[in-house]
């Protein structure tokens, strides 16, 4: 199917989109005295704080999209698709491995995280991202990476580094082999800033209301994140400045500022999912529990986060942690993460270290002795779970 019958096909939807979602226009909407307050939902969902400059301008990924990446090949790196903004039936009616329909979903706002401009003869002018690319999913209600949005949840199937390094831009080997080395549901936040290759898993954006540190590091609140990555990784137009880690930012307007507390205000509304029914044994849980607590672990999971990130941050020694991420921090220190749907995000430790709870009991049974029975490890496992 060549772009015009995609366009044709997908018609009617364009109809309704373009009175439910803003193109990606960067005149803001206004009442006749004054702006209106922005969405938190769609600040989340769909701002891109101007960082088409970088996407398009210097990147040339909107060129990239359009001459290769159909929807077999975008699913394939991980990019989502919201099913609930198409029509019934339209994905048996689309050739799904042609690029023509990739712009046609991203022109119609479906693509999660990926804003976009199509001009008439369906050529991708212009193309950002947002929040959602990374820290949004979706319930596979109709296939694999297509279905209703579950906004907060780690994107564990994206490959960042993969989709840039199909950028121009990044034609050297050396800096494509660090791009595709980090692999799907990992991404480096400090690549950019002082060039080592150490990537994280990326982390849930719910269950933080009440959260003191959002980072792994404990560098600041869930706001000086969201600043940090609006400014220095989705490449928005921001201020940004962290003498610790000797990043400055400045842009003429800033366009991330303002929003910020709107993005946060969504972000603390995105409660953690409780884990599915029958996934884990509730009396094991229970007893589980009282090991917890008596092992010691209730020591830095402690009160009803779970963590005592809001006193206190740990060396990486104190609990056998990889240093590097620490070092390029501005603490140097690790924070103890909150546990919550611990049952939804594996891989677990800030570097994915431990692909199951399992072998998160058993590094904390290496590295601080708890002194369990086989029996309590598996009554400790089942309470994770039930987290």
């Amino acid at each position: 199917m060549n772009g015009p019958m995609v366009r044709r096909a997908f018609a009617a939807l364009a109809l309704v989109a373009a009175g439910g979602l803003a193109a990606c226009d960067d005149t803001p909407t206004r009442g006749e005295d004054r702006e209106p307050p922005p969405d938190p939902r769609e600040v989340f969902r769909f701002e891109t704080f101007g960082n088409e400059t970088w996407w398009t301008d210097t990147l040339g990924m909107n060129q990239v999209i359009q001459a290769a990446v159909d929807p077999v090949t975008a699913l394939g790196v991980g990019l989502k698709v919201d099913a609930d903004v198409l029509p019934e039936g339209i994905l048996e009616t689309v050739d799904l491995t042609d690029p023509a329909t990739t712009v046609e979903l991203i022109r119609l706002g479906a693509v999660l995280g990926v804003r976009g401009e199509v001009d008439d003869e369906g050529n991708l002018t212009r193309m950002g991202v947002t929040c959602a690319l990374c820290h949004s999913t979706v319930d596979d209600a109709v296939m694999p990476g297509i279905g209703s949005r579950l906004d907060g949840w780690p994107n564990l199937d994206l490959n960042p580094g993969l989709i840039v390094s199909l950028s121009p831009f990044f034609q050297d080997p050396a800096a494509q082999a660090v791009l595709t080395s980090w692999g799907p549901g990992m991404f480096d936040p400090r690549f950019n800033i002082d060039g080592i290759s150490d990537p994280v898993v990326i982390p849930p954006a719910y269950g933080l209301d009440g959260v003191a540190l959002e980072t792994f590091t404990g560098d600041g609140p869930v706001s000086y994140w969201n600043a940090y990555v609006a400014i220095t990784q989705m490449h928005g137009h921001g201020d940004f400045e962290d003498p610790r880690i000797g990043v400055s930012v400045d842009w003429s307007e800033d366009r991330v500022t303002p929003l910020l507390a709107p993005l946060l205000e969504y972000q603390l509304s995105l409660a953690a999912p409780r884990p599915p029914a029958g996934s884990f044994d509730p009396s094991a849980a229970t007893r589980g529990r009282g090991v917890f607590e008596t092992a010691g672990c209730a020591d830095c999971h402690s009160g009803p986060l779970l963590t005592d990130a809001a006193q206190r941050l740990h060396p990486p020694a104190e609990t056998c942690m990889d240093p590097v991420l620490a070092q390029r921090a501005a603490t140097g220190l690790y924070r103890t993460t909150p546990l919550r749907a611990l049952w939804q995000h594996a891989p677990y430790f800030h570097d994915g270290s431990a692909e199951t709870l399992a072998q998160v009991v058993d590094h904390y049974e290496s590295c601080l002795g708890l002194g369990i029975t086989p029996e309590q490890r598996l009554d400790l496992i089942e309470y994770l779970k039930s987290l």
